[in-house]
């Protein structure tokens, strides 16, 4: 089972972990009235680790 983390502390709202992801993990979602990145379909995630590397602030992880 994979897990997808994001650091909301990092992630600046960029989306590029949204228009990356071949498989559509990713939702921009309002977290205390900042637009943040959320694995909505966790599930879904083929381990291809391109979130990871597009993201610019290092806010995402993979835990295989």
């Amino acid at each position: 089972m994979v897990t997808v983390k994001v650091d909301l502390e990092k992630c600046t709202g960029c989306t590029s972990c949204v228009d990356t992801c071949p498989v559509a993990v990713f939702e921009m979602v309002d977290i205390n009235g900042a637009e943040k990145s959320k694995p909505v379909n966790e599930s879904e995630c083929i381990i291809c680790r391109a979130c990871e590397v597009t993201c610019p602030d290092a806010a995402i992880e993979i835990v295989e």
